[in-house]
């Protein structure tokens, strides 16, 4: 099993990059990957990727200096990537459950403000991000 989980408050502009990543991308999956949108607990992330042999994670980070909507992939949790993540897997190692494989991708944000909308950087970055995660994903 793979899954793909989008991290991140779709009325908080750019955080919400990884709920739209997941609507967009769902219709596109094979049926042994799972897709979820997580609002960023922890716990809740232990759980979806729970004997997954692949997990791929994706959520906005702010970043100095910014540059919104670069996007950084990491298979460690030495890159930019968001306290969430980093705790979930402090979470999963202390209680052995981790992916076989996880993938990581930050994206820049712009503005976390109130709104639904991508701010232009972090919306212009989603063909790209759809477009990696595919990748990783049919890999």
């Amino acid at each position: 099993m793979r899954v793909l989980i989008g991290i991140g408050n779709a009325h908080r502009r750019d955080d919400g990059v990884g709920p739209a990543l997941v609507e967009r991308v769902s219709k596109l999956l094979p049926p042994n990957v799972r897709a979820s949108a997580l609002d960023g607990e922890p716990a809740g992330l232990l759980d979806v990727w729970a004997g997954a042999r692949l997990a791929i994670v994706v959520n906005a980070v702010l970043h100095r200096p910014a540059r919104p909507g670069q996007i950084h992939r990491t298979t460690t949790m030495t890159g930019p990537t968001s306290p969430f993540v980093t705790e979930a897997v402090k979470l999963g190692q202390a209680k052995d459950r981790l992916p076989d494989r996880l993938i990581a991708y930050a994206v820049e944000a712009a503005d976390l403000g109130d709104g639904t909308e991508l701010s232009p950087a972090v919306a212009a970055a989603l063909p790209e991000l759809l477009d990696a995660v595919l990748t990783d994903i049919w890999s």
